[in-house]
């Protein structure tokens, strides 16, 4: 799913910097390509990668046999690191995808 990332966030993300903001926020990371790989929690594989200053590429598959414990830690370290990365909180992100949406952007 594409994410847009905040007005002046971009920049830290370019060269390593979104690297290490997944190192510090989730875990040791694998390059595959061009994409940006990791597993943390409940969360079997996370990738990243970034497109632009402006817009970012994140796709996640979770164990679904995992406890809820672990889902809800998963969960905090997402969205603790998708924060960081796009400048928006959650329910930033999810208004922000609400309005692509019902323009028919998605």
């Amino acid at each position: 799913m594409q994410f847009d990332i905040k007005r002046g966030h971009g920049g830290a993300l370019e060269g390593d910097g979104l690297k290490k903001l997944i190192e510090e926020k989730l875990g040791p990371v694998t390059v595959e390509g061009d994409k940006l790989v990791t597993s943390f929690g409940a969360t079997t594989r996370f990738e990243a990668q970034l497109l632009s200053k402006t817009s970012m590429e994140v796709s996640t598959q979770s164990d679904k046999n995992a406890s809820p414990e672990a889902m809800m830690e998963s969960n905090k370290k997402y969205n603790a690191f998708m924060e960081a990365a796009t400048g928006f909180s959650a329910k930033e992100r999810s208004k922000r995808m609400q309005k692509k949406a019902k323009e028919g952007k998605l």
